[in-house]
């Protein structure tokens, strides 16, 4: 008999840097541009990339430094996932911080890399790089992920 997954076994702090990182399904979705809405505070998704986001494949083009090209990116950790409510509701960080278990389709699950994207659940070929959209067209690329 096999015995459970990490995640179903460690709570997020017990987990190593390995595990931890294991957990990212590589949908991309909190590296799309967000706005929030002053008013009552709504965070929008949008299908625009981070500029370090590889549009074709969803992957961060420079992960380790990327906090150099891009300062206002969040490095998650079991600290901060409380304040994090604009992650996506698919979020494997969110998810088991809610107690919630990973999705059918995660690869960690599944066994399968790719299984996010066949699953329809990643940007990868859905985004749009930051540099291709003015400023002022943001508000027109709010979608639904």
């Amino acid at each position: 008999m096999d015995a459970a997954p990490f995640w179903k076994l460690k709570t997020l702090a017990e987990m190593t840097a390995e595990e931890w990182e294991s957990l990212c399904d590589r949908c991309g979705k909190c590296c799309v541009l967000k706005i929030e809405d002053m008013d009552d505070g709504t965070v929008h998704y949008t299908d625009i990339a981070c500029k370090l986001l590889d549009c074709g494949t969803a992957n961060c083009m420079d992960y380790e430094n990327r906090r150099k090209s891009v300062p206002d990116c969040i490095s998650l950790t079991p600290d901060n996932l409380s304040s994090l409510q604009w992650m996506p509701d698919s979020c494997a960080y969110r998810r088991l911080h809610e107690g919630l278990d990973l999705p059918a389709w995660h690869p960690l699950v599944t066994g399968h890399p790719a299984s996010t994207r066949r699953a329809g659940h990643s940007v990868a070929g859905r985004v749009f790089p930051e540099s291709a959209v003015e400023a002022v067209d943001i508000i027109d690329h709010i979608t639904e992920w």
